[in-house]
């Protein structure tokens, strides 16, 4: 998700706890770095990405800056096809020109793409891009907007000359989840993801205590996997193609040399902030598992009312649908169980797997790559994910542990607001190199392989398990506490204006509130860490007011009241943040969001 905001909008409401936004996050802390797994420059003289590998593996940029780039797919004459979006996920921002659907050539065998072209839709045609890309029979299939297109490349060109052939249209858009990833198999059959349109099928989504819906009618038309003829043009989406439910989220898709399809699953958010009483506040972040599931006919994995939770390793019962905290089992032990689970809300948003190709070590045939896209709501325990790992597989389980195949993708803080860059897309070339996408700033990697027949298996970094604590809660430590004012010794908060009817203590502990250092959660992850807002959340230091006059009174009361309609950005926020604040609480981060869009800076606009 690109992290530039170019609303100046504040959302009153202004305590969006990390857990009020839509995405993923993560427990551990144990994915350290092993001595030998780091490339180095006389090893990998070209290598310009940044990325952490295991020994004798090199990366370079392959290409950068080409809109945010989500799927990919690679021709057999090595062109590589990226499918890239645009809208709320992305703050607004203004898209790349020309088509959303971008070709990578590298003609000069450099290891760069010297050769870049645009086409499909743009931004003049109604086009807003999409995720899901694929190829079949020689020709580009890739989604835009409500509608998976067939794109025919005439002979000589890397890019279609004309308009591409529907092949199936009406897929449902709005909500958490508008993408519609998709793979096609050697036969023609397309599987689509129809995401969850909310998190958990509440009758007020994402709202403190709010019930599931019974039934979720919302699974008429979304939660699933749908199958359809990539030979046929002009299908219409129905409930009739349905392939499997249950499935809150599949943005990564892989079809093993049987035929075996295999989806990953983003588990749903927010079990601690929006039911209080019956979790712990590190289970916010480590529950529930993200997993990898075997896609059967007419399968049934559990969403809404069932998550996964590696602890007791069962499918158990939400608390939206009379859950009790992870002890109840009830309807879910009829539903089907991941394959693998990986550890909470990693975000896993693309697979490739059963690596055919002779340029990598053996060991990499059997299993699966998957892009962990990176957490936003473990705050204020320390976000995760941001990686590429490789899980092999025996049959239809895990064989060993996964490893953290690349990680250093995010830079110096995982974090939505502050993360470099974003792992996204997978894809293998003919050659064998992995490709990767990255969403935030449009760069692409291409990983190769120059070690030995080993592949440095002693040297690889294990996943933390899916059971790992929490860990500590981070403290955000962007610069010394006592400022670099002249009034050293003072809080940070002193260079923040105080309203009246506040005190300077009530604005140091509103920020103390707003890290989740005081009350059980964090507005961090939504709104980032000084509160420069991400797509998740609006920025706090700006004039324009949506639900209040702006006034001190008015911050407090849109904060204890919530915004169940944000009109700008894709999640509600619940009462009080989801949090058991008090009124002294409510108060001081009042105080506190009051005086950040007071506050007078030189950089602000």
């Amino acid at each position: 998700m690109q992290l530039s905001n170019p609303f100046k909008t504040l959302l009153s409401a202004l305590v969006a706890l990390a857990a009020m936004c839509t995405g993923s996050s993560l427990a551990p802390t144990q994915n350290q770095s092993h001595p030998a797994a780091g490339t180095t420059s006389q090893s990998c003289p070209n290598d310009d990405s940044g990325l952490k590998l295991p020994a004798g593996f090199c990366a370079t940029v392959f290409a950068d800056v080409i809109g945010h780039a989500r799927h990919m797919v690679v021709a057999a004459s090595g062109v590589l096809y990226v499918n890239t979006w645009s809208g709320r996920y992305y703050g607004n921002d203004t898209p790349h020109a020309g088509g959303f659907l971008v070709a990578l050539q590298d003609k000069s065998g450099a290891g760069k793409a010297d050769v870049i072209e645009r086409f499909g839709e743009t931004v003049q045609s109604g086009g807003a891009g999409g995720t899901g890309i694929g190829m079949y029979k020689g020709s580009i299939y890739a989604e835009i907007n409500d509608r998976i297109v067939r794109y025919s490349l005439p002979a000589g060109s890397i890019v279609p000359s004309g308009s591409g052939d529907t092949i199936v249209s009406g897929l449902p858009l709005g909500g958490d989840h508008p993408m519609h990833p998709f793979i096609i198999n050697a036969e023609g059959s397309m599987y689509v993801d129809v995401a969850s349109a909310t998190n958990s099928c509440q009758l007020k989504n994402r709202i403190l205590k709010s019930p599931g819906a019974e039934p979720c009618t919302e699974l008429e038309t979304r939660g699933g996997i749908w199958r359809y003829d990539a030979n046929k043009a002009n299908q219409i989406f129905s409930t009739a193609e349905r392939f499997a439910t249950g499935i809150r989220n599949a943005e990564g898709l892989s079809i093993d040399s049987s035929g075996r399809v295999f989806v990953t699953q983003h588990g749903r958010d927010q079990l601690r902030t929006n039911w209080p009483d019956l979790y712990k506040p590190d289970q916010e972040a480590t529950l529930p598992a993200e997993e990898l599931l075997l896609l059967k006919p007419k399968g049934d994995y559990g969403w809404p009312e069932c998550y996964y939770d590696a602890f007791v390793q069962k499918l158990v019962l939400a608390p939206e649908y009379g859950g009790d905290g992870g002890k109840t089992i009830g309807v879910c032990a009829n539903k089907i169980a991941p394959t693998v689970a990986f550890p909470a809300h990693w975000a896993p948003n693309a697979m490739v797997g059963y690596y055919d190709k002779k340029q990598f070590p053996a060991r990499y045939r059997d299993g699966v790559f998957i892009a962990f896209h990176g957490s936003w709501n473990r705050a204020p325990y320390e976000q995760g994910g941001y990686n590429v790992v490789f899980q092999s597989l025996a049959g239809d389980r895990a064989s060993g542990q996964c490893e953290i195949f690349a990680d250093g993708f995010a830079g110096a803080v995982k974090s939505p607001a502050k993360a470099a860059h974003r792992p996204t897309g997978l894809a293998v070339g003919p050659d064998g190199s992995l490709y990767v996408s990255d969403d935030v700033g449009g760069r692409i990697y291409r990983i190769v392989y120059h070690g030995g027949s080993e592949g440095g298996a002693a040297n690889v970094t294990p996943c933390p398990s899916a059971t790992a604590p929490a860990g500590n809660p981070v403290e955000v430590a962007a610069e010394p506490p006592e400022g670099t004012h002249p009034d050293a010794g003072a809080a940070a908060t002193s260079s923040l204006p105080v309203p009246e009817g506040a005190t300077r203590e009530m604005v140091a502990l509103g920020e103390r509130i707003y890290r989740g250092q005081v009350g059980g959660a964090a507005c961090t992850g939504c709104h980032g860490e000084s509160g420069q807002g991400t797509p998740l959340g609006p920025d706090l230091m700006g004039k324009k007011w949506l639900w209040s006059d702006g006034s001190y009174g008015g911050i407090a009361k849109t904060i204890t009241e919530g915004v169940s309609q944000p009109k700008r950005y894709r999640s509600p926020m619940p009462p009080m943040g989801g949090a058991q604040l008090t009124p002294d609480q409510i108060s001081a981060l009042a105080a506190y969001v009051w005086g950040l869009s007071h506050h007078a800076s030189p950089n602000r606009n």
